[in-house]
């Protein structure tokens, strides 16, 4: 009977103490009240949080934290965004902030919209003044990407970042492609904004770029729709800046933008250009034995050298 008891009281100890272990593991790191901006970004588990937590000084333990998203249903249920947290907070508190959303906004920018189209997003996602952000954006150097914004950024925030993160997206050694190539850096940023409208996939942006390069060295006009669709603007019908179908009329339209009707690169970008366009640039090819391009209704690309085979080309693939 003592065994029995000597037991019992023995399993209690070492229940209580794995109580207090836990409740401690769970317990803040500090009294400290200052906070740190902590960030989980789309997609990220639970284990990745933890560690990045633990890297942060902001929990005591991975595996505690783990068992109680765990244990208590959690794991999907943490979203992702910027958190305001405090060494000070418990786990149960940070999990609890996780969950209640995050204090700024992600906002998605895409790559070839011109930067009316990005203050739309912005305004309805920020409410920002349209106005004013076209006042301070400049069209080609706004990086389309996806960024965490303050739900309070002001516009002069905003354009900074994505000029700030085009600047450090379009390196060195783009740049000195670009050069190599015959062109300014503002021409090489001009043909990739061209191109990213052009097309759509990294191999065809190359081949569309050698045969843009190609048409401007030779002294050929570009003739290439989306500079066409910048100058004629916004489209009440579609409700779109980029207007689908364009009419030969269209290709009348006396604009420098219309590169059916003056040869050499627009005077600017005509939107906010990737890096793979970017790129495409700088490893374009002007040698190539193609002038024409066409891309038929499928998203299918053909080249032709001859412009009877362009129109060959237009013929069969619809």
């Amino acid at each position: 009977m003592k065994k029995i008891i000597t037991v019992l009281i023995f399993i209690i100890i070492i229940i209580f103490l794995a109580k207090g272990w836990w409740e401690s593991q769970l317990g803040p790191v500090s009294s400290g009240q200052s906070t740190k901006v902590f960030v989980i970004n789309k997609g990220a588990g639970v284990s990745e949080i933890a560690r990045k937590l633990k890297d942060d000084g902001l929990i005591k333990s991975e595996l505690a934290f783990k068992i109680y998203i765990r244990q208590n249903n959690l794991t999907n249920k943490l979203q992702a965004g910027s958190y305001k947290i405090s060494p000070s907070m418990s786990v149960p508190e940070i999990a609890k902030k996780m969950q209640s959303g995050s204090e700024d906004e992600w906002v998605t920018l895409i790559e070839g919209w011109r930067i009316e189209e990005m203050a739309e997003r912005l305004n309805q996602q920020l409410g920002i003044n349209k106005s004013q952000f076209l006042k301070n954006a400049k069209e080609g150097y706004m990086f389309p990407d996806t960024y965490l914004f303050p739900k309070e950024a002001t516009i002069e925030y905003i354009t900074s970042t994505l000029r700030k993160t085009f600047d450090s997206r379009f390196a060195d050694d783009l740049r000195s492609k670009i050069k190599s190539q015959g062109l300014t850096e503002v021409q090489g940023v001009i043909l990739a904004s061209i191109v990213e409208r052009e097309a759509r996939s990294d191999n065809v942006r190359k081949m569309v770029a050698s045969i843009l390069l190609k048409r401007y060295k030779i002294g050929m006009a570009l003739n290439a729709d989306a500079t066409l669709q910048y100058a004629l603007g916004y489209q009440k019908e579609e409700k779109s800046w980029w207007k689908r179908h364009l009419t030969r009329e269209d290709k009348k339209v006396d604009s420098l933008y219309n590169t059916y009707l003056y040869a050499g690169l627009p005077p600017a970008p005509i939107a906010n250009p990737s890096v793979s366009s970017l790129k495409a640039v700088a490893d374009a090819n002007p040698s190539t034995p193609y002038l024409y391009y066409y891309h038929d209704s499928k998203g299918n690309s053909y080249y032709a050298s001859t412009l009877e085979e362009h129109n060959q080309n237009v013929a069969n693939y619809p």
